[in-house]
């Protein structure tokens, strides 16, 4: 096939031909390459690109599958990674010059796992600095593929801008509050934030410690589940993994809602900080997986409407793991961050409690919520991709740090899968996103539903302009 076709494909298709050896690894490598460097210059989402030990990846996955070593799905698939994951002999930032020269003398488990995949990485991508910052960048801000005026979303503002800019097959970024879904839902794609506990965490530089998991985004959700396919299981190294039994997510993707219960949570839905534009493509999503068979209504999860400010009572584990920078270098943190960090190491303890206790009672109403249906139903963000700011500056309540419109937190301080898929477009063209939460380790549910609210919408067929 014309190899500029090439990264146009999913990783579904694309696994196909690779597999069938109507395309190889070599020259699908090569296409994204070539991609990266017509596009990237516009978009800014590679802190590093590693073209020579792309290709040789890509030429040792040509000759095993040549040879009848066949991996799976995500052999010679080339994938990007958000700039927070370690990878050995690469230069590793955090987001941040004060990691410039950092080079880890090891890979994240996730990358070993990835490489045991046969899967090509292509580079390192941008980030919020430390991942704590839902806007501020520490270097230019990516663009928006969709418009490059406006943002994509952090922390993993990089793997929301290279994968819908086709600039690599899927990519994995790490969401604390909603940094993967919030740029899934900015840049038109599917992001999966996993159970607290499925994928390690190890070879990961900290945002906030008890929230930090890794999740990938991808242009379909079939990506996605192959993605997380190959990166979830336990970790000796990290041991809040769970040890047990991966399931075949893939397999989960029935393509059916028939018989699920989703539940709309009220207190998401018409908070003040929703869109009228969202709230109602978020209401049509719900009617649709209805047409589809599903039983949908709503409920209530009170605590959810807090849920930002009960982060930023538990947030103050940033300021401490990097206290030696907040101490005696804040001018080299980012206004943003030295701002949450600065306040962060002043708030006192029994507000760190308080916070915990809340987190507790949020879990004990969302259990309690799936405890009645099946999966609930919520808008990623309030709004659609806003314009970028040289600076974003803290005012008060509406800051960058703690992003007033981000409509994910509840389910980061509960531990839950949560998965944005797109579910329409604003009137300037704007993708809106459709937040889909399950029960603990039911990210096959929660992948199913999405999977079939996707195949029955045109949404996820839509691209940015080129």
């Amino acid at each position: 096939m014309d190899k500029a076709r090439i990264p146009f494909l999913s990783v579904a298709e694309l696994s196909g031909l690779v597999r069938t050896g109507e395309v190889s690894p070599v020259e699908a490598t090569e296409a994204y390459l070539d991609r990266i460097d017509s596009k990237d210059g516009q978009i800014g989402a590679y802190l590093t690109i590693l073209r020579d030990q792309a290709l040789e990846a890509a030429r040792a996955a040509e000759r095993e599958i040549a040879q009848g070593q066949y991996r799976g799905p995500l052999h010679g698939v080339p994938y990007a990674v958000k700039d927070q994951i370690y990878t050995k002999g690469v230069r590793t930032t955090g987001g941040s010059p004060v990691f410039n020269d950092f080079v880890p003398e090891n890979d994240a488990t996730v990358i070993s796992r990835l490489n045991e995949a046969g899967a090509v990485l292509l580079g390192k991508l941008n980030m919020t600095e430390f991942a704590t910052s839902g806007l501020s960048h520490q270097f230019d801000p990516p663009r928006n593929p969709w418009n490059p005026e406006r943002s994509t979303g952090g922390s993993s503002s990089g793997s929301g801008a290279s994968t819908a800019a086709f600039m690599c097959a899927t990519s994995l970024g790490e969401d604390t509050g909603g940094s993967v879904r919030f740029p899934a839902a900015w840049c038109g794609l599917a992001g999966l934030r996993p159970t607290w506990g499925l994928v390690s965490r190890y070879g990961v530089m900290p945002g906030v410690r008890s929230m930090d998991t890794i999740g990938p985004l991808s242009r379909t959700v079939e990506d996605c589940a192959i993605t997380i396919q190959a990166i979830a299981g336990y970790d000796p190294k990290d041991r809040i993994t769970r040890n047990a039994p991966v399931p075949d997510f893939r397999a989960a993707l029935t393509g059916s809602v028939e018989g699920l219960r989703f539940g709309v949570v009220r207190e998401l839905v018409y908070t003040g900080v929703t869109d009228e534009e969202v709230r109602q493509s978020v209401l049509a999503a719900a009617n649709t997986l209805g047409e589809l068979g599903a039983t949908v209504k709503e409920v209530s999860v009170p605590l959810a409407a807090h849920a930002g400010t009960i982060s930023t009572g538990i947030r103050v584990e940033a300021p401490i793991t990097y206290a030696d920078l907040v101490r005696n270098r804040p001018q080299d943190i980012g206004h943003d961050n030295r701002v949450g960090y600065m306040v962060g190491t002043v708030l006192p303890a029994q507000a760190y409690y308080k916070a915990l206790s809340l987190r507790t009672l949020l879990r004990d109403e969302i259990a309690e919520a799936l405890a009645d249906v099946d999966l609930l139903l919520s808008p990623t963000a309030g709004v659609a991709a806003q314009l970028i700011e040289p600076d974003p500056l803290v005012r008060g309540k509406e800051n960058s740090y703690r992003t007033p419109y981000l409509l994910t937190t509840a389910f980061s301080l509960a531990n839950v899968p949560a998965l944005s898929v797109p579910c329409g477009f604003t009137a300037d063209g704007l993708p809106i996103g459709l937040q889909i939460e399950g029960r603990p380790f039911d990210e096959e549910t929660v992948l199913r539903a999405g999977h079939a609210y996707e195949q029955n919408t045109p949404w996820h067929a839509s691209t940015p302009p080129e």
